[in-house]
């Protein structure tokens, strides 16, 4: 009986609907941690090179030198480089016209700032939402499974003179391991979607402080650059 009920015995004698279940179910676990990896390594990343371009940028250092030494990697510049970038780009072009209106300025540096925290967020929400979709169902997924098992196993009592608990067993136990594998799908994707979701939005937040901190600092010269 004990080799009956081992766990490979169980899942190899399954019914052919609940082996799919397992395996969808298996392959929603491993998709969900490589991505559960890869978020957590990019959010970390996206945070620290976050504090160290405020850092630089608070620093002191000019506007036109700051936009030259991140040219170099502009392709791959992403987070607060990418937004500042962005608004300046479109700022240093614009006041370059003859007689720029301040207003005007204004309105294509932000338009453009804008664009690129949309990006921004974009990056930082990426993968979430298949998270959320493990984490809302596969619990439901593998009860479907269990559900089946366990009527497949009543079903087998017809066919029997006699029925006892070691006749219902194997197939009871290898209905619930559907369960469980939903559940192990489920729990790490929930927690990590709930832990990451909240991380970006507070990445995201910085973002928009900086973009509106920027702004400012923009709105400023541009006025005195007019006055001048």
């Amino acid at each position: 009986m004990a080799e009956q009920l081992s766990l490979w015995a169980l899942i190899a004698n399954a019914t052919v609907l609940v082996q799919f279940v397992m395996l969808l179910l298996l392959l929603a676990s491993i998709t969900s941690w490589i991505m559960i990896v890869q978020r957590g390594i990019y959010l970390r990343n996206a945070n620290s090179a976050f504090r160290r371009f405020e850092q630089t940028f608070w620093s002191g250092v000019d506007l036109n030198q700051l936009y030259a030494q991140t040219g170099a990697r502009a392709s791959r510049a992403s987070g607060l480089e990418s937004i500042f970038r962005a608004g300046y780009r479109e700022f240093d072009r614009l006041t370059h016209k003859g007689n720029a209106d301040p207003e005007a300025v204004m309105e294509g540096a932000e338009r453009s700032m804008r664009v690129a925290l949309s990006r921004e967020e974009e990056k930082l929400n990426t993968n979430l939402p298949f998270l959320a979709s493990v984490a809302s169902v596969s619990p439901y997924i593998g009860l479907f499974g269990t559900v089946w098992g366990i009527m497949n196993a009543f079903r087998g009592l017809a066919n029997v003179q006699q029925a006892t608990l070691a006749t219902v067993a194997p197939g009871i136990s290898e209905a619930l391991i559907a369960t469980a594998m939903g559940l192990f799908a489920a729990i790490p994707a929930v927690l990590a979607y709930n832990r990451y979701s909240a991380k970006a939005d507070v990445i995201y937040s910085n973002y928009e402080t900086f973009a509106d901190e920027f702004s400012s600092i923009l709105h400023r010269r541009v006025h005195v650059t007019k006055r001048g």
